[in-house]
């Protein structure tokens, strides 16, 4: 509950309880210190990531984190066309604007948002396999992710559950995305191209199925 001034005039001892004077006084000092706290509260929720953040709120976190919207090297392949590739068709392909004409320099909120909370989860993991499946539920809800451990110092990466959009899926191919331990190498992402499980040889999991309900997944290059 939000301190008033009769928060602190509640407080007076009882010789001074009921003397106007006095307790003018409390509420004239402590009006301030009350609003105070009122303008700090209200910006607690203002960066608050689950509420989502927008804009420069986005911004501001993101110095915090030691990530920023505006991309070193610019993202290709990923804006939307008319006869364009498999990613940058209908319900892949993002849509250029002002500041992304050609090629995605500046991050959307959206995309900003996945950035900034892997940051953070990666700050946070302790490189375990069981970890990154943590990570991975809270930068990627609505995605499952699999992973092969190679033993080779490589994993392979496996996603199910929804179809990536052309810019998630780059931020996580072009190594944006910091979820792998240093010195290990991610040998291959597979994307999903529908929202069927996964093909797999003599596996027949919720994710990963056989013949006739398996789906065939594009398999792009780790780095």
């Amino acid at each position: 509950m939000a301190n008033t001034t009769e928060t602190y005039q509640n407080l007076l001892t009882s010789e001074y309880q009921g003397q106007p004077n006095f307790e003018a006084m409390i509420a004239a000092d402590t009006a301030p210190l009350v609003q105070i706290q009122a303008v700090l509260a209200s910006m607690i929720p203002l960066f608050d990531l689950g509420t989502p953040p927008v804009g420069n709120q986005l911004d501001i976190i993101g110095q915090w984190v030691g990530v920023s919207r505006d991309l070193q090297v610019p993202v290709t392949g990923v804006l939307f066309t008319w006869n364009g590739t498999v990613t940058e068709g209908w319900n892949r392909g993002i849509w250029a604007d002002a500041s992304n004409s050609s090629s995605v320099t500046v991050l959307t909120d959206a995309a900003y948002l996945t950035l900034i909370q892997a940051k953070i989860a990666a700050n946070r993991w302790d490189g375990t396999t069981e970890g990154a499946y943590a990570i991975w539920s809270i930068v990627f809800p609505n995605l499952v992710i699999l992973i092969q451990d190679n033993e080779n110092m490589s994993f392979a990466v496996a996603i199910q559950g929804t179809v990536l959009d052309s810019l998630t899926e780059a931020l996580l191919t072009d190594g944006l995305i910091p979820l792998k331990p240093e010195g290990v190498r991610i040998s291959a992402y597979y994307i999903p191209v529908d929202t069927n499980p996964l093909f797999g040889w003599n596996m027949n999991t919720a994710y990963v199925q056989g013949w006739g309900t398996g789906s065939w997944a594009n398999e792009i290059a780790g780095l």
